[in-house]
């Protein structure tokens, strides 16, 4: 699992499209990383809290979702938990999260994130994680 100290350097990689669901409950971070994601090319799909979040997954399929873990009605573990039963090793799930303590790093893994990224991550590894999703 990677979990980042520092805002390392990637090189300038052209991810091939994903689709990814982004849930996140902040409007403005949300539609943020939608639009950056968009420009890159990916189809992506938001919800602004964790029980849309598994309804938009199931019903849409992303091959990557951009997770945070304080959601309304059903927290970022529990959304991880149940992706990860519903779609197994064919999703990857990352926790993109203000909750960064190693307590909080260590239940994403068991919840069944593959990476954990504390806010604000740098728009370089988010693009560079998608382009080896």
């Amino acid at each position: 699992m990677l979990t980042p100290t520092s805002a390392p350097s990637f090189p300038s990689v052209q991810p091939h499209p994903r689709r990814v669901l982004i849930v996140e409950d902040h409007p403005d971070a949300r539609e943020s990383l939608r639009l950056l994601l968009e420009v890159w090319g990916h189809q992506v799909e938001v919800a602004a809290d964790g029980l849309r979040g598994i309804q938009v997954a199931l019903a849409w399929k992303p091959e990557v979702a951009i997770v945070d873990i304080g959601l309304p009605l059903l927290d970022g573990y529990e959304v991880a938990r149940r992706l990860r039963a519903a779609f197994g090793a064919t999703i990857r799930l990352i926790a993109l999260t203000a909750y960064r303590s190693p307590e909080d790093i260590r239940r994403a893994r068991e919840a069944g994130f593959d990476i954990h990224l504390a806010k604000p991550a740098d728009p370089g590894e988010i693009r560079h994680l998608l382009a080896f999703a």
